[in-house]
């Protein structure tokens, strides 16, 4: 099958190395703005070749589009109107409720599945792609309903040769739970970043006082803004949201600290403690599925 990665960073990279491996391409073609990147995935040898992207989108069986969101909204129509009759087109964005308006309408909406593999490091580029990126992990298809049955299960077996489980939302749903579980995380990242810098403006501090703690809670400040930025502003709605509840609880913890009520403060933080057990819990089952045998994917 001939497949094209359009966007050779992280995501489009990790999956062009698995899908290679899995034996389900037989021919990678690579499409990116950046001519750098482009040169750096072929000599990594991430894709088999670089072509521009009406000539990549004339032959090939399957797209995967793994570009920032706010492109994603422009550019897929463009890429269905490019595609043969046959042809598949996966898109990997963060968010999906604008993605999916923006073809709710097109001719061959029955060709595009809407995914989120959830997945991603805090690094970018050709150079941050890696084996095994996917494996165990889940991915979100949205409005399953809208694609076709042939659309479906080529999306199935890529996700499958990724090695991921694969649950269905539909997109207001999904930009909800994403707000939450991960947008917020990168914004409370970002800021912690910028307060520690604005606030200790001697880097060497930084460097001899930041512990594993914080390198770990900061990690995701490392995050592109290039891919970033785009998340935000299209879920800007729920995002909004859940910043507010998010400031609701830092302000009241900031009361008690105030207040000296230790004795709150020991109350929330044995109440956060509670994460431990959903993340334990899907840990656990995460490692149980792995060990099942196949089965047709709900």
């Amino acid at each position: 099958m001939k497949v094209t990665v359009v966007g050779l960073g992280l995501i489009g990279g990790s999956l062009a190395i698995d899908l290679r491996k899995a034996g389900l391409a037989t021919e990678l073609i690579g499409v990116d703005a950046n001519a750098q990147h482009a040169a750096r995935a072929l000599e990594r040898k991430l894709v088999d070749r670089i072509a521009s992207a009406e000539e990549a989108f004339a032959t090939t069986d399957l797209v995967i589009l793994s570009i920032p969101v706010n492109l994603l909204s422009v550019k897929l129509p463009e890429v269905l109107d490019s595609v043969g009759e046959q042809a598949v087109v996966i898109d990997v964005g963060s968010t999906k409720t604008q993605i999916c308006k923006a073809v709710a309408n097109h001719p061959k909406r029955a060709q595009f599945v809407a995914a989120h593999p959830i997945a991603g490091t805090e690094n970018s580029g050709p150079d941050a792609a890696f084996s095994g990126l996917f494996t165990g992990k889940t991915t979100i298809i949205c409005e399953k309903q809208s694609s076709s049955a042939g659309a479906l299960a080529l999306a199935g077996k890529v996700f499958d040769a990724l090695n991921m489980k694969t649950i269905y939302m539909q997109p207001d749903e999904h930009d909800r739970h994403v707000a939450y579980v991960s947008h917020l995380s990168h914004v409370s990242s970002f800021l912690l970043g910028q307060t520690v810098l604005d606030i200790e403006k001697d880097e060497k501090n930084i460097f001899t006082l930041a512990g594993s703690g914080f390198a770990s809670t900061v990690r995701l400040a490392k995050s592109s803004p290039g891919m970033w930025a785009p998340i935000f502003e299209q879920n800007m709605e729920y995002l909004s949201q859940a910043l507010q509840e998010y400031i609701i609880h830092l302000q009241r913890f900031q009361y008690y600290l105030m207040k000296k009520n230790t004795k709150e403060i020991y109350r929330i933080m044995t109440e956060a403690n509670e994460i431990r057990r959903i993340l334990d819990g899907a840990e656990s089952l995460s490692v149980q599925e792995s060990n099942q045998p196949e089965t047709v994917k709900a």
